[in-house]
């Protein structure tokens, strides 16, 4: 088992939470659990890059143009950064914050990736 196996459901889980909220139209708290999926899945290059192109989609159906132009930046980033661990930790991943700037990661976070971290020592 990898990262990106182990740390599936806890970002499976916050997109369902935000497509609950698109679906409410409460595109503030969609754009958070997008955060949060990010952050989870942020040491995987798929759930990275993935989260990004939903940030991305995100900003062009809320006319966020400036989010859509930091997403093409941080979908290349993480496309080629993510498997050498060019990542700065606990980063929300929105054209709002610096693509480098690390940031604190809640407990519950951490936990979840501490967690999937262990699961994947334990399968190999």
């Amino acid at each position: 088992m990898n990262f990106t196996q182990a740390i599936r459901y806890a970002v499976l889980r916050e997109l369902a939470m935000a497509r609950r909220a698109r679906v409410s139209t409460q595109s503030t708290q969609e754009f958070k659990h997008l955060e949060n999926a990010h952050v989870l899945g942020q040491e995987s290059t798929y759930w990275h890059t993935y989260t990004h192109w939903l940030m991305l989609v995100w900003g062009w159906k809320n006319k966020a143009y400036s989010e859509v132009a930091g997403q093409i930046l941080r979908i290349v980033g993480a496309i080629s950064k993510t498997a050498l661990g060019l990542l700065p930790t606990g980063n929300t991943g929105g054209a709002n914050v610096s693509p480098f700037k690390p940031m604190v990661l809640s407990p519950t976070h951490a936990q979840a990736i501490n967690d999937a971290k262990h699961r994947c020592k334990l399968a190999n």
